[in-house]
């Protein structure tokens, strides 16, 4: 998993766009070759940090894309401050990203 981030000041709102590398599969297909299910295998939850502070929580589940793109709006941070996005999926692996305000 890769987490890709950039967040913008505008209007005193910072919007934020993640894309966030992940194969999010469902536990419904099955291998082509084998016939065997491909075991579910998705992100459940993203949140975004701003000096130790919650700004945004999410869960998601099995019927959202490969590589999901996520994007949200939020008041607070300033332009050269850092947010911390990070996600978890439903085996436990984790992965984050950075980005400073724009």
């Amino acid at each position: 998993m890769a987490i890709k981030c950039k967040a913008k000041l505008k209007d005193g709102m910072v919007e934020v766009k993640a894309l966030m590398k992940h194969a999010m599969e469902t536990g419904l297909r099955k291998d082509s070759k084998t016939g065997e299910p491909i075991p579910a295998h998705h992100i459940t939850e993203v949140v975004c940090m701003h000096n130790g502070s919650e700004l945004f929580r999410c869960n998601m589940g099995p019927a959202i894309s490969k590589n999901p793109y996520l994007a949200f709006s939020v008041s607070g941070p300033q332009a050269g401050d850092t947010l911390q996005i990070s996600s978890v999926d439903n085996m436990g692996e984790t992965d984050s990203g950075e980005t400073v305000v724009k």
